[in-house]
């Protein structure tokens, strides 16, 4: 995270706050945490909410190409910067519950999909929404990760139980502010 980061980071969040997770972009070792289990081996990725693009530059250190990676960014303000600092990415405007209309790949070619979404402060409908759209394009192996700054997994159990889902936190750091956690939500495996 730069110092230039944290102010239109800050400034999007003064405009929106229940839109922006947080108000300065993660840091360091959160977004280290986040991209752990991600590598150029996991395939096309697609980042939810990447604002200034911290999780972005942790996922191509991790050795995912640009060209692997789709940026769904519904905040206007990070669009430019993030098109500026990513050429090689593919970057959308749009919400991420719109997922699930959009045809942004053929099958379900994915790997993983990295949320920075502050989806405590979303509508039930909403998350449904995102995590359904989300596995849509998730092979069957692939999951999603999810930051929280929350004391637990930002998913209720309704939902992880309609969409056959199952959360466990691979990680927390007090080298953040405000303190983080990452969770992987994947499929349930079949039963036996």
């Amino acid at each position: 995270m730069s110092a230039a980061d944290i102010l239109p980071f800050f400034l999007a969040w003064v405009r929106n706050p229940m839109r922006v997770a947080a108000v300065a972009p993660s840091g360091p070792v959160a977004a280290s945490l986040m991209a752990q289990e991600i590598s150029a081996d996991t395939g096309p990725v697609i980042e939810l909410g990447p604002g200034t693009g911290v999780f972005t530059h942790a996922l191509l250190r991790r050795g995912v190409r640009q060209q692997d990676l789709t940026l769904v960014e519904y905040g206007s303000d990070f669009i430019p910067l993030l098109q500026q600092r990513f050429p090689g990415a593919r970057v959308l405007w749009m919400d991420a519950a719109w997922l699930v209309k959009e045809k942004l790949f053929e099958g379900a070619p994915v790997g993983a999909v990295v949320s920075g979404l502050g989806l405590l402060t979303m509508p039930p409908e909403k998350v449904l929404a995102i995590l359904g759209g989300a596995f849509a394009y998730l092979r069957p192996d692939g999951a999603f990760y999810q930051i929280t700054y929350g004391p637990r997994c930002p998913v209720p159990d309704a939902i992880l139980d309609r969409l056959d889902l199952r959360a466990s936190c691979i990680g927390q750091t007090f080298r953040n502010l405000p303190p983080a956690s990452v969770y992987r939500i994947s499929r349930r495996p079949p039963y036996a």
